[in-house]
């Protein structure tokens, strides 16, 4: 295997991984994320990159370490944990990350619908037709070989990353500054860090894609210590992207924006990109942000997919004798989930937010907690033990799990 084919498909996966991670939110992540401030912001910016590093790089070690190649999460759990707790574990971690799913088929036909309307200024196709079209073209690429499908959402990350990029230069002449002048005093300093601290780990999360990938770098070296070295590096490079892009837009905005406007825009529960539009009367920047939208939505979709896949088959395998091919499960869970989203997208319910609110925390035990107890207490992972980087894991992973535990109630 020469240098360039491994550089390329370390590139493929940093680019799908930061796919997954960049949903839609990231339209509305300035303001959530902004509204404590600037001088939290610059705390929290120095926190999430290697928060998102390395409880990522535990996570995809805890796969690694099953004494039988090729096994997803799903198995591993079951290896480590044994099969009560290995079906509790698959139950949470599925019911984690679908409703994710169901809220991107939501929000592509959402966002497809408004451009065609407000943009284009056509009248939308009825919702129950656009919702099929929409969800049977994104699972169709999921249908397709690995190498297939990561080539597609490659490509929709390209024109995500630029745009991001643009918009972030585009706004510095505008930037003024107000925000610097917002002083938190040490109390609310503290409050308003511990209740953003979700809302970066979950506008950062590419765990659900985490299983597919680490077995994907598995194939790719086959050998153990060349696997644990290339994935690190691909995980390291993700969360580097991440930091850079994400949070240069999301610092952009802030500074252009005053207190007040954060404020208004989060009233308005409107993105950020259209609440810039209506500021500046730019009709360019209210075009962009259904595209912005409709690429996060698309390739964040993928990565969830691959998870809920994951969950949902090693659930049916788990309480069979012996587990359905690949292949097959394939097709079985391609004409379920689309049935499942087709529906879900057509009522367009609004508890969906809600049911993905409860589903951060066990993202985070699972994230953050369970390959850190896995590494105290298997063997197979004895080797990372006693590191400095665990301790940090633990202590952000509880401080995400209780600040989205009491902002749910």
């Amino acid at each position: 295997m020469d240098n360039l084919t491994s550089k390329r498909f370390a590139l493929t996966w940093i680019l799908n991984l930061f796919g997954t991670a960049v949903g839609a939110g990231v339209l509305f992540l300035p303001i959530n994320a902004g509204m404590g401030g600037f001088f939290p912001l610059i705390i929290m910016t120095l926190l999430v990159g290697p928060m998102t590093y390395l409880a990522h790089r535990g996570l995809a070690r805890f796969v690694l370490s099953s004494y039988q190649t090729g096994s997803d999460i799903t198995q591993v759990v079951k290896e480590h944990f044994g099969d009560g707790a290995g079906k509790l574990i698959t139950l949470l971690y599925f019911f984690a990350i679908f409703p994710i799913l169901l809220i991107y088929g939501v929000g592509i036909t959402n966002t497809v619908s408004s451009f065609i309307e407000n943009q284009l200024h056509f009248t939308p196709p009825p919702r129950i037709v656009l919702s099929f079209i929409l969800i049977a073209i994104m699972i169709s690429v999921m249908l397709l070989n690995e190498r297939t499908m990561l080539k597609i959402t490659t490509l929709l990350v390209y024109p995500l990353v630029a745009i991001l990029f643009g918009l972030s230069l585009y706004l510095i002449p505008h930037w003024n500054g107000a925000i610097l002048n917002q002083m938190p005093n040490s109390d609310n300093f503290a409050l308003t860090l511990w209740l953003t601290i979700p809302v970066l780990v979950f506008s950062f999360n590419h765990s659900p894609a985490i299983s597919s990938f680490a077995l994907s770098q598995q194939r790719f070296y086959q050998e153990a210590n060349k696997v644990d070295v290339e994935s690190s590096r691909v995980l390291r490079s993700t969360a580097m992207i991440l930091v850079l892009f994400v949070m240069f837009f999301v610092f952009s905005c802030v500074l252009t924006l005053t207190p007040d406007e954060l404020q208004e825009a989060k009233v308005q529960n409107i993105s950020i990109l259209s609440y810039l539009a209506n500021k500046f009367d730019n009709p360019i920047i209210s075009y962009f942000g259904p595209f912005v939208a409709f690429l996060a939505i698309g390739s964040s979709f993928f990565g969830h997919y691959l998870g809920a896949r994951e969950g949902l088959v090693g659930l049916i395998n788990q309480m069979r004798t012996d587990p359905i091919e690949p292949a097959k499960c394939k097709k079985i869970t391609a004409v379920v989930f689309f049935i499942i989203l087709w529906i879900v997208a057509t009522l367009n319910p609004s508890i969906l937010g809600f049911i993905e609110s409860l589903g951060g925390p066990i993202i985070a035990m699972i994230l953050f907690i369970m390959p850190m107890y896995a590494i105290h207490k298997i063997p197979a992972l004895q080797q990372f033990r006693g590191k400095w980087s665990n301790v940090f894991v633990v202590i952000m992973g509880c401080i995400a799990i209780s600040a989205t535990v009491y902002g749910l109630f």
